[in-house]
């Protein structure tokens, strides 16, 4: 397993894997195998899930693209940019609506009933 791999910088589509942290400001960020912190940014529902304190410390896999040496912007939610390693499987990140039976792919309430969503690990090849 490459624990904290990035990337080329400038490239057309990248990808960061390390754990799901906090830089010391506060913001979502990566620590890779090194110790280094790569803060991370993207859209609104993306930081919903970066920001997400269940996936803290989490094995963590992004593709986007870097700003700089020390930022990453997540590609958009709707591309399915995120990923979580467990057991040396790779799994989507989505919640789920135990009431309704509906899937989102950030954190928050239910569009439906107003429920808080579960935290829902799927397998990757498992949607």
């Amino acid at each position: 397993m490459l624990l904290g791999a990035v990337s080329g910088l400038g490239a057309a589509e990248e990808e960061i894997r390390g754990s799901l942290a906090l830089a010391p400001d506060g913001s979502p960020a990566v620590k890779l195998a090194d110790g280094r912190l790569v803060r991370l940014e993207g859209d609104k529902d993306t930081v919903g899930v970066i920001a997400d304190e269940r996936l803290r410390g989490a094995d963590f896999e992004a593709v986007g693209e870097f700003l700089e040496p020390g930022l990453f912007r997540i590609g958009p939610i709707h591309k399915k940019s995120m990923w979580i390693h467990r057991n040396g499987r790779r799994h989507s990140i989505s919640y789920w609506c135990e009431v309704c039976s509906i899937r989102s792919y950030t954190p928050g309430i239910c569009w439906c009933c107003q429920e808080e969503t579960e935290l829902d690990l799927r397998e990757a090849g498992d949607q």
